[in-house]
């Protein structure tokens, strides 16, 4: 999994509530097991018509916000369904980081285990990074996940909270994998012995 350290980049705003993960990535996407490709296919049934063209005023189709790597939304953001796919969704887009004033706990669990950042705020700074991020190319915002900081486009500064544990992993790149990885030398080691004991096994 990639670190996650310090990301600047442009904010895309979605301002809407209780986007489920059916939203972000439609079920007839789900087949795949791949963590790669999905991203044409984020918000689908609002960045597409029913021919599959492109519709003008969907926010990530706008040419300032082609290339965001942040985004500010809704509360509830992630809940329905607990597709791993939504987050391998945005992933793939390029979103790193989503903010908001809450989440689903499942989709929130399922960023830091594929390398996203998920911030939650109150309303109100929500509110303050939604109006930074409506300013286009000039929408940029800097997270730092060490200081636990959001450095808006006027110099502004947000801080948030999160789980100590959880930033660790961001920071090193850590999924579950890599947790038990780190682990391998003491596995072996048991493994090693029990097979020397229990060679029957």
């Amino acid at each position: 999994m990639e670190k996650f350290t310090t990301l600047t980049g442009v904010a895309a705003p979605l301002p809407l509530r209780n986007i489920d993960t059916d939203m972000i990535i439609p079920k007839q996407f789900l087949k795949t097991i791949k963590r790669t490709g999905l991203g044409k296919s984020l918000f689908y049934e609002m960045r597409y018509d029913q021919e599959g063209k492109e519709i003008p005023d969907f926010v990530l189709n706008q040419p300032a916000y082609r290339k965001a790597t942040i985004l500010v939304t809704g509360e509830n953001f992630g809940c329905g369904s607990s597709r791993e796919h939504a987050p391998w969704s945005l992933l793939d887009f390029g979103i790193r980081c989503v903010i908001a004033a809450d989440f689903a706990d499942i989709f929130y669990n399922n960023c830091f285990q594929n390398g996203i950042l998920p911030i939650k705020l109150p309303q109100s700074e929500v509110d303050k990074l939604m109006d930074d991020a409506s300013r286009g190319a000039n929408a940029t915002l800097t997270v730092d996940l060490e200081a636990q900081e959001i450095h808006g486009p006027d110099g502004g500064v947000i801080k948030f909270e999160i789980d100590p544990f959880r930033k660790h992993c961001l920071l090193n790149g850590l999924d579950s994998i890599g947790l038990t990885l780190q682990k391998k030398s003491e596995i072996e080691t048991f493994e090693n012995t029990v097979s020397a004991a229990r060679p029957w096994l």
